[in-house]
């Protein structure tokens, strides 16, 4: 075993062993939570080693990051999730792979990725990405749309060909009154899904919860939680 494999195997247990506990303190079986690995600014050959030691989940937040790094892992059984905000015209490129997106927060985007699925032939998994520092109508200082416009963004994808509404994902917010509450931040997305699955009963998958806070988000009932730096180590800083 390589001195990579060895350390991404190493912190692989470490985070196993935080979901499992998280799950066994809020009364839930490991299965219902789903770990995402994400592997922005880290090369192909961590993600084919991460292949290796099982993961099924990869998430990236940059579109010319993660292009390349999927064609080089093609021949992977993964799973692609983009979790970062998306301009309209990256999406051609990121419909090519992905698999999830999980940051849709504007109607404008629901079109885009709906256009380029039906010309791909594929369908994409959409989350409504919810901004709880968002004002009344606005969005969030990471992307994301405001409580109030859930409802119709979902019935959006949901009625746009190429696209599977899947469910709803959040990021803990820095400001706004969830800032530094993130485990009240997810207990209120976790509410808001049962809202959303009251009208679409399949969109049921709520992703929440990063490295510093995944054990709020089992907590409060997600079911992706998505790992970065407790898997990867530390990030090298971008240029």
């Amino acid at each position: 075993m390589t001195e990579r494999k060895a350390q991404l195997a190493a912190n692989l247990a470490k985070v196993e062993e935080r979901i499992t506990a998280a799950c066994k303190a809020a009364g839930r079986e490991r299965e219902e939570v789903t770990l995402i690995v994400v592997t922005k600014t880290y090369p192909a050959s961590d993600v084919r080693i991460l292949s290796e030691l099982g993961v099924r989940h990869v998430a990236e937040n940059r579109d010319q990051d993660a292009a390349p790094k999927a064609a080089e892992c093609s021949d992977l059984p993964l799973s692609w999730h983009f979790v970062g905000q998306l301009q309209t015209n990256k999406v051609r490129s990121v419909v090519g792979y992905a698999h999830v997106v999980q940051s849709v927060d504007r109607p404008k985007l629901v079109t885009a990725l709906s256009k380029e699925a039906v010309r791909a032939e594929r369908e994409v998994g959409c989350l409504i990405q919810v901004a709880l520092d968002a004002e009344e109508g606005g969005r969030g200082e990471r992307g994301g749309v405001g409580v109030a416009g859930i409802e119709e963004l979902a019935d959006l994808v949901a009625d746009s060909p190429g696209l599977r509404l899947d469910g709803l994902m959040t990021v803990a917010p820095l400001t706004g009154p969830f800032a530094g509450r993130e485990q009240a931040a997810f207990e209120r997305l976790m509410d808001l899904s049962t809202v959303l699955r009251s009208a679409h009963p399949a969109a049921n998958m709520v992703s929440a919860g990063m490295s510093s806070d995944l054990e709020q988000a089992v907590a409060a009932g997600a079911t992706h939680v998505r790992v970065g730096t407790a898997v990867l180590g530390v990030r090298p800083r971008l240029g």
